[in-house]
């Protein structure tokens, strides 16, 4: 089992900072395991979003009075605290975007537009969200590249043995997931990326169910792209982050026209900022960006390292536990996996389990999760997942496993 690095934690206090998690669902207490769609927000966040609304909610960067300087100073302060977040060389590696589909879709779109041509060729893996797919089968059906894929295992990891005759250089983009939001796989992002960069390819990470739940250094990783969203770890929705080294940033056409992102315009043509501001027209998510500082900074209090560790404790136990029941099966790793299991029970669909547990209060995910080809792999239409974070405790996995005995023998 693994051990939480900071056993001075009191993750009772820490999950009383959560309001939302005293609320009654059918008259049961909530046990919220679904975390991965998006996590609950502490009451710093909330009152961050409060601030910005009561005390400095005025339009950034424009402006010349008192309440517009406050709002654009919060603003590219979340900017700069994000930048560090990630360890990024400095803060215009940053653009705010509304989520990593979104910020997959800028990259797609305004990179590959540019720089990917026919017969060039997009690797990716069998494990991806739609959200990192659909974009690059969009982008290979306008520029006639092509898609390849790195297989999964029947363990659930990548088959990286076969990474020598997919990694060619044909590539010019590696874009895989850090931690499967179906597996619970972690992928060796730091390997992936030096293998990439041997044969000239560019790397994407999407961190969606990453960021928030280990530690991420993007100079260590020597990735080129990283995208997450804020909604899955404590912020606010309608935030995300695209990360891009500068200089391949610099070397991106603009994506959205309109204000915000120009220098000058007339009726012929337009000047427009240098990133990241190029990537941002039209009025920013101030308050969103705003609550997303303070997610991190709440997240950095804890420690990313505790927060990892607690998570993938409660994983390694919720893995014990099911293996008790009959009729399950259990997808990805034995070990070493994000805070999330996805299995299937022998006695009903996943759909019809999902909803009898919410009649316990019982808060899971059932259904494909945006993995539809991954399933097929699996042969299946879909799995129930639960998933945690720091605020969650083995008590209420042991009450997870009550309601899911409950069900085998309310189905069968």
């Amino acid at each position: 089992m693994h051990q939480v690095a900071n056993p001075d934690i009191d993750w009772k206090a820490v999950r009383q900072e959560f309001p939302i998690l005293a609320e009654q669902i059918h008259g049961y207490p909530l046990i919220y395991f679904d975390s991965a769609a998006t996590s609950q927000k502490p009451k710093r966040v909330l009152d961050a979003l409060r601030h910005y609304y009561e005390h400095e909610n005025a339009n950034v960067h424009r402006g010349l009075h008192a309440l517009s300087s406050l709002a654009t100073e919060a603003y590219e302060s979340s900017r700069q605290r994000v930048a560090n977040y990630l360890g990024a060389a400095n803060a215009n590696e940053i653009v705010f975007t509304r989520g990593t589909t979104e910020s997959i879709n800028l990259v797609a779109q305004a990179w590959g537009g540019k720089f990917l041509r026919e017969g060039d060729v997009i690797l990716l893996t069998e494990m991806e969200h739609h959200s990192n797919l659909v974009p690059w089968q969009l982008l290979a059906g306008r520029s006639g590249a092509h898609l390849r894929f790195v297989p999964v295992r029947d363990d659930g990891t990548l088959a990286l043995d076969r990474l020598s005759s997919l990694l060619t250089p044909e590539v010019k983009l590696f874009a895989f997931t850090h931690i499967s939001n179906s597996l619970g796989t972690i992928n060796p992002v730091a390997e992936l990326c030096q293998k990439a960069r041997a044969v000239g390819a560019l790397t994407l990470v999407d961190a969606a169910q990453s960021a928030g739940h280990m530690p991420i250094d993007v100079q260590e990783l020597t990735c080129d792209f990283l995208a997450f969203s804020g909604h899955k770890m404590c912020g606010p929705t309608g935030i995300g982050v695209l990360y891009a080294r500068g200089e391949i940033l610099d070397s991106i056409p603009p994506w959205h026209g309109g204000g915000e992102m120009i220098v000058s315009v007339t009726l012929e043509k337009s000047a427009f900022k240098k990133a990241p501001y190029l990537f941002e027209a039209g009025t920013a998510n101030i308050p969103s960006a705003i609550g997303l500082a303070s997610a991190i900074d709440y997240i950095e209090q804890i420690g990313r390292a505790a927060i990892f560790e607690h998570d993938s404790a409660l994983a390694c136990y919720a893995m014990q536990r099911l293996a008790e029941l009959p009729g399950m099966r259990v997808l990805g790793p034995a070990t070493a996996r994000g805070a999330l299991v996805g299995f299937v029970m022998d006695a009903a669909h996943p759909h019809d389990l999902t909803t009898f547990a919410d009649r316990y209060g019982l808060a899971m995910r059932g259904g494909h999760h945006c993995n539809q080809p991954l399933m097929r792999r699996f042969g299946l239409s879909g799995t129930t997942r639960a998933s945690f974070y720091f605020y969650n405790t083995r008590e209420e996995i042991d009450r997870m496993i009550e309601i899911l005995q409950a069900a085998a023998r309310f189905f069968s």
